[in-house]
């Protein structure tokens, strides 16, 4: 094919690929594509899309030619969109010289991108645009060959070791052009601060510059980072999109809105609302959205991390140092910090109470602790001791101040209304702890609030410092900001930049989140004591099924209690996996506020945990009223969370229960006949027995009276009247109806024939050993009947 021809069908096969941005057409699938199910397609696919593969020698070769496609401004994240729009250029240089008006009086928007930024852009929105089909939901994205790619472009065009490799060139010795030249004289930010008639400028009517060397040798790295970071993160609601936005620069959008609004003698307020509408975009990060922002930020760290060390003579360094390695300094303050933060307020904030959750939390926990990521290894100690955060990373935390101490208010916030009692939650709860109680974070943490405390003494007013913060997104040929040398500077720069200036900041080690921490801990203790229930709980029906049960001739469900729990589903292992992940959280929780025992005993005692007299759980706070027990606000919270809860169980006749389905229906209307017969012909005889206080009237209380179950359980208000009513002493044969006790007795006669004792002696052996038993159980027990329980 010609040059030409491979122009024209290059968006065509790139469609084909990725998917169509309408998301109707599905293009490859490859979040579903995976090697363990499809190995061939997978190999070819990874193959093909190589950055050294067929696909990108294609893109090189067309960038050479100096191509331009059309993507539509419609497709791009709200903000973006929106800002566009309304003729205001966003801050990322990514979107610099390429806004393309209708020739024709058009209404649609594009942007002229190059072919590798044409790529770039499908692959990275095929991620949000084309949705998962139902039937595959049970692949893993981490294997998908989607996910393999982001991370093959990761190494390739971010390498932590050497340098970014050359593209394959056509001609021999010769360089592929630097995409869209930035002008010098470009500002670092320009988001409201141009002219409108800027983006007018077609593309085509650009000026040439001749891009510097340092510009071509990275400018693939900071094109496919802008993209991704564009596509996967800039997206959350117009109160916090102007929130990042200095108030000079909110003046002059505003400014710009209203003579906008005045030359088309539109409605300023109809004109506002549009806006809004445009800006506050329905954005639902899914959980392989997530996976694939960890991904980005682990290697983001890890590309940071492998930043030579810098030479002790100033002036070496600015002769020596190579544009990568200047990269390195600056990608994640500069181009991630920002939105990744809102990105992780956003599903702090919408993601739902599950535990679906845990990725988020990962990706956040990954970008807290760069020091998992750094080349140098641990020292080797024999001892399993805690690794000790080096102090050369409090300055990460500082001017990361916002990402450690308002995310984690968020998380507490969320712990707070999860069930703690799920190992999945507790684990998520563990998590955290043990990342924050690493040694030295606590105190990195709390010396940067104090610097951020701190008085301005003799420093600008806040709004005239706020135009030279480091983290203001743009390219990274744009010209340097100052160097901050002041700490305290650099954290008030960092947080206002972030939150603006009317932003009331809350301390992580203030009074107010210490209570919140203490209020988890007490939720955290319930939790605990509510596995520990449950564990006790499955030990007394383990015992209660063990080999001699089978000889009681009875069923342990015959009481008609309610015995189902959370521990059906979860199993014994899993409650002790809880207990010890509840465990270890409220001792690091300790460790990072410094609790002591006296404030948890507090902080339980309020919060109802202590057990009662018997050693069990408590029932849900109630309150005497004239209907009965009433729910506190408390008693609802501990029913939801499972903490607490009454304990169901039959209260009517226990022969009057529904057959169960390990009982004979037929066996047990008969036996329920004649029991009833005899028991209205002997009822008098029965009681008189019953009444006497030697060894025969507590053989006869053992086999004929009926427990009452009020005297174990409080009863609900609409059953109290049942309390009341007493069942004389009867007699009840249902149990022999149950398939287990007639397995049992089939094979007791079985066994006996194989030493020749015959059905007539083999019952006479039965009913002398269960006499004896009844003898014994007499002496140790009253009022107590076996198959009653």
């Amino acid at each position: 094919f010609s040059l030409k021809e491979l122009h024209g069908i290059f968006p065509w096969l790139v469609e084909s690929i990725f998917g169509s941005l309408d998301g109707i057409i599905i293009g490859w699938n490859l979040r579903c594509l995976q090697g363990r199910t499809n190995p061939t397609e997978y190999s070819v696919a990874l193959d093909f899309l190589d950055p050294s593969g067929p696909m990108m020698k294609l893109v090189y070769k067309l960038q050479a030619e100096e191509y331009r496609y059309d993507f539509p401004v419609s497709y791009l994240p709200g903000p973006v969109k929106a800002s566009i729009q309304e003729q205001v250029l966003p801050e990322c240089s990514l979107y610099y010289n390429k806004v393309q008006f209708p020739s024709s009086g058009g209404l649609g928007l594009n942007l002229a991108l190059n072919p590798f930024e044409y790529y770039m852009f499908y692959f990275a929105i095929s991620l949000i645009t084309q949705k998962s089909s139902p039937v595959t939901q049970h692949v893993s994205p981490s294997n998908s060959a989607y996910f393999v790619l982001v991370d093959t472009y990761l190494k390739c065009f971010l390498p932590t070791e050497g340098s970014v490799l050359p593209p394959p060139s056509s001609n021999p010795g010769g360089a592929i052009p630097s995409p869209t030249p930035r002008s010098p004289a470009l500002p670092f930010t320009s988001y409201g601060l141009h002219h409108p008639s800027l983006l007018k400028r077609h593309i085509a009517h650009q000026p040439s510059v001749n891009a510097d060397p340092a510009s071509h040798e990275i400018w693939r790295s900071e094109t496919l980072l802008q993209i991704f970071v564009e596509m996967w993160l800039h997206h959350y609601s117009l109160e916090m999109y102007q929130k990042m936005q200095s108030p000079h620069v909110k003046l002059e959008v505003l400014h710009y809105r209203l003579s906008i609004s005045s030359k088309h003698h539109g409605s300023p307020a109809q004109s506002s609302y549009q806006a809004l509408h445009a800006y506050q975009e329905s954005f639902k990060p899914t959980e392989e959205h997530v996976l694939v922002v960890r991904l980005l930020v682990k290697h983001l760290h890890a590309f940071s991390n492998s930043l030579k060390p810098e030479p002790l003579s100033p002036s070496a360094h600015s002769h020596t140092a190579s544009p990568l390695e200047e990269f390195k300094r600056v990608v994640i303050p500069r181009f991630v910090q920002e939105k990744l933060y809102i990105f992780l307020q956003h599903c702090f904030g919408h993601w739902p109470l599950d535990a679906s959750f845990r990725a988020v939390l990962e990706m956040w926990l990954s970008y807290l602790q760069p020091w998992r990521y750094a080349p140098e290894k641990p020292p080797q100690s024999t001892e399993p001791l805690p690794r000790s955060v080096s102090e050369k990373w409090a300055a990460f935390v500082q001017e990361n101040l916002l990402m450690y101490t308002k995310l984690f208010v968020g998380f507490l916030n969320r712990a707070l209304r999860t069930d703690l009692g799920s190992p999945k939650n507790a684990l998520m709860v563990f998590r955290v702890a043990k990342v924050f109680a690493q040694p030295n974070l606590a105190e990195m943490i709390l010396k940067g609030e104090q610097l951020f405390l701190e008085p301005e003494l003799g420093i600008p007013h806040r709004q005239h410092r706020l135009f030279i913060t480091p983290t203001l997104g743009g390219t990274f040929f744009s010209s340097w900001p100052p160097t901050i040398t002041d700490a305290s500077f650099k954290v008030k720069s960092h947080v206002y930049s972030l939150e603006g200036q009317d932003f009331q900041y809350k301390q992580m080690f203030g009074a107010e989140v210490r209570n919140s921490v203490l209020k988890l801990a007490g939720v955290i203790c319930q939790a605990q004591q509510t596995a520990k229930s449950m564990s006790d709980h499955s030990l007394e029906t383990t015992a209660g099924l063990s080999f001699f049960s089978w000889f009681r001739f009875t069923s342990p469900e015959m009481n008609g209690s309610y015995s189902g729990n959370d521990l059906d589903e979860i199993g014994q292992d899993s409650i002790k996996k809880t207990d010890e992940y509840l465990e270890k959280a409220l001792e690091y929780l300790c460790q990072i506020f410094k609790l002591n025992e006296a404030q948890l005993t507090q902080m339980m005692m309020k919060f109802g945990t202590a057990q009662d007299e018997n050693g069990k759980r408590q029932l849900p706070d109630c309150i005497e009223s004239e209907d009965g027990l009433v729910l506190t606000p408390l008693g609802r919270y501990q029913i939801i969370n499972g903490l607490r809860r009454f304990e169901v169980q039959y209260q009517g006749d226990t022969e009057l229960q529904p057959i169960r389905s390990y009982e004979n229906a037929t066996l047990v209307r008969l036996l329920f006949r004649l029991c009833s017969a005899l028991n209205e012909k002997f009822a008098d005889q029965m009681d008189t027995l019953c009444s006497r206080e030697d060894f025969v009237g507590r053989f006869c209380r053992y086999h004929l009276t009926n427990p009452h179950l009020a005297q174990k359980m409080r009863c609900s208000p609409a059953l109290r009247d049942r309390m009341g009513h007493n069942w004389g002493p009867r007699l009840s044969l249902r149990f022999l109806a149950s398939y287990r006790t007639l397995l049992s007795l089939l094979m007791i006669y079985f066994t006996a024939s194989w030493f020749h004792i015959g059905p007539v002696g083999c019952t006479f052996i039965i009913l002398v050993g269960y006499f004896l038993y009844a003898v014994i159980m007499t002496f140790f027990s009253q009022d107590w009947k076996p198959h009653e329980h």
